[in-house]
Formats: structure tokens, C-alpha cells, sequence
């Protein structure tokens, strides 16, 4: 890989101008741009305006509830300065929040921001905050980005204190593993601050800015490895100490004492794990700090996850158990009700228990309480036997019938259900986009960790800009299905669920043209629909009208929203 960044892209070659690197906010051997830099992080974590500097193009005039390609509604601005702006948006189409930058066309790094994006885009690892469009039109140039709402910056989790051990060991190793995945791909982030870093309510911890912001600011780098490496140490130092490891404050922390030089994070702060600590040494090598006692620096997030490797792992702490009080009987259980209270420090005596029945008395009573059992065993012996003979000698009723709870005549003998194998699937498209067609065939591999899933939508849980979702199933042949019995991911109030009788698995036949089956409601991960009254058909729609909402999944690449995946479906007929 070339040691030049992509971040800041120059378009000199292309446009005849002045390379843009040349005028740019140069990074310092620390990760971190100059002075302006450093105040501008703290009017973005505010979301204020900040102070354009003269000579540079003006912003356009946008305001809250302005759209772009009729489709992305300006909601809040969170950052304005330099001659671009960034927003909370949403985007009306799909009904969910987004980021969203904004610079006039005419900005003299409109251009090397719109490249940025498109190479970051191209990336598509799930570690980073995905960029979703990025557009030049009526003089304006918009990138658009993911909005994480159940994710917090790693400025505020240090607000309150230092990481606890695990959890700072998991944002180094993922911020290390994801850093040297985009390097490989020539992109470099060159802005790696406690701002641009995430952890979502899953745990995971996600990237932003990937290219992007360097790009925006115009920031460039000689050696991009090296200065996003020393800004993941810089990151683990802060996790570890809740200082910056410069002599400078920066984002909401402060920095280490004036001539004391870089000094260990354990010499910081008590307690700081070794290994750890040595690691953050590692990767801050610069000008003025020196590296490991005893180890060699590592100058790439790829020679970081390597040393990382190494280390032995750090377990989780293990849940604090607290131990249930110990049982307490009561005075009355105790026997002791109605006693008068014992003296303190005086033993009290345990009372001996009852002596048996020894006497004549006690003899006699246990034999009358032995005959009265065996007489109360015979006679009802007696009564079971009559009550046999009598049915035994009545004729049957071969046409005994009972009735359910619907007034139905049926036979006494139940039929017995068979599966019915499923021989292929087809997504039903009734309006708008598909959900996901190519995964409809794990809903029927007998796999509990494969399956279907649909999109996350804001509003719910009916689904508003569709009439549902689902999924058309193969029989085989024409089959007369009593029951559905569905796997579902996500539970919570509430999943509808309806099943239809069709021709045909093609989506362009309407749902009113099919025959409506059963449907029912449920709060849990498993649904059983129960067909009332049977018709034989080869193809049968499983058919979602409501979801239930159910936080980030990045395990399954899914978004917060109202949404619901099939994890396994069986049919019985």
C-alpha cells in the first residue's frame, strides 16, 4: 500500500489548480491538527455554531426543514464552520435519521470531499458509520451518512471516568482491527479523535468520518499509517487515565503536566493495567515521546493488531453475585408465640419432642385408625368395580360426537398432523423495494442462526408505507396446511402475522384475490398460525403487518427500528 492518504484527496491533476495538501490544516506528528482544530472539536460536540474564517466560501443559506433531492429533511445543525456544514437529517423515503454535510460547490475542497467519500463508501465494513450518498447538484455538494442514535461517543463515556479494563482492550482491538482493514483498501482516517469513535448499545464499537472529515478540513499526512496509529494510542491512553497524553487539553480532557514529557499511563493514574499501558507506549511513538520499556514501536494499526495478539486476553469481569439474606423464621414458626421474650445472652433450651404413643391408649388408637383406612380402601374398591360392571354392560354409542369451542361436530379421534416440506420460496413485493430475496431459502434450512429479515422502519408497529412483508412458500403440490409454526428473532409487543392461500408466487397478484387462511398476534420469538377452515394450495404467503421495535443488531447488520427476521418456518398439514 502507497504511504500517501487518500483522506484528503488531491485534485490538482484534475482541475490545474493549486494542490489543496499545500494550503490544507497540516497534522501534527501527534494525530491532531493545529489549534483550530482543537476548537472546532469542542463546537462540534455541542453542536454550535462555529466562526468561519475569512476568505473561505460562504455556506449556503439552509435551514431546519429545507430538503435535498426531495428527499433527506434538514432536521438540526449540529456543526457549521470553515465553509461547510454538518446536520441531522432524515430521510423521508426510508423513514429513518442521517448525517448529512454540506459545502457549496464553488468550496475549494468540494471536490477532494466528494472523492473521499465515494472511496469510503466503497469500503462497506460494518465497523464504520457507512456512507450512504454523495451528490453534487444546485451548487451544493451533500455527503450522506449513517445516524447511530443508540451510540455514545467516547468523549462522553470518559466524561464520567476512565474505561474499565475489558472495555477499553475491546476498543483498541477494534478500532486497531477496523483502521488496518481500510488501510489495506488505501483509505485513512487522519482524524481518529474521541469523537469519531462509538460504542453502540450492543458493545460494539464503530468508526465515523473514515476519510471524510480529514477531507473536509483539508488534513493531510506524509505517513497516514503512522498518525492513525499514534491516534489509537492516543485513544488508549485517554481510555486508560482520562488524561490526553499531550501537554495540551483537548476534547473535554486534560493534558499531562507541562515538562514532564510522555510518561507512561501507569505512572499516571494507579491501578492501570501493565500490558495495556505498554501497548498505548507502543503505538505513541513521535518526535518527543519514547517507545515500550522493552518492546519495539509499532508505527501501523496492522503491527498493532499484531501486538495486540499477543497479549493475553482480558476476560470480562464476572457479574457481582450478591448473596440472598438467610431465612429468618418467625417467632411463630419458631414455636415460640405467646412465650415471653428470653433474656438477653441466656441459652435457651431446645424442647424435646413428643414421646411416641408407648402407652395402652396410644396402642388402641393406632389400631382403630389402622381399621378405619382399610375399611374406606375396601368400600372403594367396591364402588370402582360396580361402576365398570354397569358401562360394561350398556352397548356402545358409535356415534358418540363432542362439540368445540366453534359449535363443530367432530370425531372423538383426532387426525394426526404430518409436516409438510417446503420446495422452494419466493418474496412477496406487494409495494415499495424488497426486503431481502436472496435470504428466503434460510428460513426452511433447519438452521436456528440463518434466516430472513425485513428492513427497520421508524414508525410502527404496523407498517405505514406498505400493506406488509413476506414471503411466498413452495409446496410441492396442492396441500391442505392445518398449522404455521414460525422462529422469530425479536420479540416484544407486537408481531402480527397472517397466512394466505395463493395461485401463484408471483408478487403481481393482488392480496385481495387470495384466500385468507388464519393470523394471529405474538409478544415472543415463535408464532403458531392455526388455519380454521382448510383449502388445498400449492403456494402459501406468510405475511407480516406489524413488528416490533428492537434496538441495533450488528450481529444480523441490522439497524434500530420496528422490524422482525424469520429465523425457521414449518408447515403441517
Amino acid at each position: 500500500m502507497a504511504e500517501r492518504s487518500t483522506a484528503a484527496v488531491d485534485v490538482a491533476d484534475n482541475s490545474g489548480d493549486e494542490p489543496l495538501t499545500a494550503k490544507a490544516d497540516q497534522s501534527t506528528s501527534d494525530g491532531v491538527a493545529q489549534d483550530r482544530e482543537r476548537e472546532t472539536d469542542s463546537e462540534e460536540a455541542q453542536g454550535s455554531g462555529g466562526i468561519e474564517n475569512p476568505g473561505k466560501a460562504s455556506p449556503p443559506e439552509l435551514h431546519s426543514g429545507h430538503k435535498l433531492a426531495r428527499r433527506y429533511r434538514l432536521e438540526e445543525c449540529v456543526t457549521r464552520l470553515d465553509g461547510f456544514s454538518s446536520w441531522r437529517a432524515v430521510d423521508e423515503k426510508l423513514r429513518r435519521a442521517v448525517g448529512v454535510h454540506l459545502l457549496p460547490a464553488d468550496h475549494p475542497r468540494a471536490r477532494s470531499v466528494l472523492a473521499a467519500a465515494r472511496s469510503s463508501a466503497l469500503l462497506g465494513d460494518p465497523r464504520f458509520v457507512q456512507v450512504l450518498d454523495a451528490v453534487e447538484e444546485n451548487d451544493l455538494v451533500y455527503v450522506v451518512h449513517e445516524w447511530l442514535p443508540d451510540a455514545t461517543e467516547l468523549t462522553t463515556l470518559l466524561a464520567a471516568g476512565p474505561l474499565e479494563v475489558h472495555d477499553a482492550y475491546q476498543m483498541v482491538s477494534q478500532v486497531s482491527q477496523a483502521m488496518a482493514a481500510a488501510h489495506r483498501e488505501g483509505l485513512a482516517h487522519l482524524r481518529l479523535t474521541p469523537g469519531a469513535v462509538l460504542r453502540t448499545s450492543t458493545g460494539q464499537w464503530r468508526i465515523r468520518g473514515l476519510a471524510v472529515n480529514a477531507a473536509l478540513r483539508g488534513i493531510s499526512s506524509d505517513t497516514p499509517q503512522r498518525t492513525d496509529t499514534e491516534a489509537i494510542g492516543a485513544l488508549l491512553y485517554a481510555a486508560l487515565t482520562q488524561r490526553w497524553p499531550y501537554e495540551n487539553d483537548a476534547y473535554g480532557l486534560s493534558g499531562l503536566p507541562k515538562g514532564v514529557g510522555l510518561i507512561a499511563p501507569d505512572q499516571v493514574r494507579a491501578g492501570v493495567h501493565r500490558g495495556l499501558s505498554e501497548l498505548a507506549m507502543r503505538a505513541l511513538v513521535n518526535d518527543g515521546a519514547t517507545a515500550s520499556r522493552h518492546e519495539s514501536p509499532c508505527t501501523t494499526p496492522e503491527e498493532l493488531v499484531k501486538a495486540i495478539s499477543e497479549m493475553p486476553r482480558i476476560r470480562p469481569p464476572e457479574p457481582a453475585f450478591t448473596a440472598p439474606p438467610e431465612y429468618q423464621r418467625t417467632t411463630y414458626q419458631q414455636g415460640t408465640y405467646g412465650r415471653p421474650a428470653a433474656r438477653p445472652g441466656a441459652t435457651q433450651p431446645l424442647p424435646a419432642p413428643p414421646p411416641p404413643l408407648q402407652s395402652r391408649t396410644g396402642t388402641a388408637l393406632k389400631w382403630a385408625v389402622s381399621a378405619l383406612l382399610i375399611a374406606a380402601l375396601g368400600l372403594g374398591s367396591w364402588q370402582l368395580a360396580d361402576a365398570l360392571m354397569d358401562r360394561g354392560g350398556k352397548p356402545e354409542d358409535t356415534k358418540q360426537t363432542h362439540t368445540t369451542d366453534g359449535n363443530d361436530k367432530s370425531d372423538d379421534n383426532t387426525k394426526p398432523t404430518k409436516p409438510i416440506a417446503v420446495q422452494g420460496a419466493t418474496e412477496y413485493v406487494a409495494e415499495g423495494d424488497a426486503q431481502h430475496p436472496n435470504d428466503v431459502d434460510k428460513t426452511y434450512d433447519n438452521s436456528p442462526t440463518t434466516g430472513w429479515r425485513t428492513n427497520s422502519y421508524k414508525e410502527g408497529p404496523k407498517i405505514l408505507i406498505k400493506p406488509g412483508v413476506g414471503i411466498v412458500y413452495d409446496l410441492g403440490s396442492a396441500q391442505s396446511v392445518s398449522a404455521a409454526d414460525l422462529a422469530l428473532r425479536y420479540g416484544g409487543p407486537h408481531t402480527t402475522v397472517e397466512l394466505y392461500a395463493t395461485d401463484t408466487p408471483d408478487s403481481s397478484t393482488p392480496l385481495s384475490s387470495m384466500t385468507k387462511l388464519g393470523s394471529v398476534n405474538t409478544n415472543g420469538t415463535s408464532a403458531k398460525v392455526t388455519v380454521g377452515k382448510q383449502k388445498k394450495s400449492r403456494y402459501v404467503l406468510v405475511w407480516l403487518t406489524a413488528m416490533p421495535y428492537s434496538g441495533n443488531d450488528s450481529a444480523n447488520y441490522s439497524n434500530a427500528g420496528y422490524k422482525q427476521a424469520i429465523t425457521d418456518v414449518k408447515f403441517t398439514g
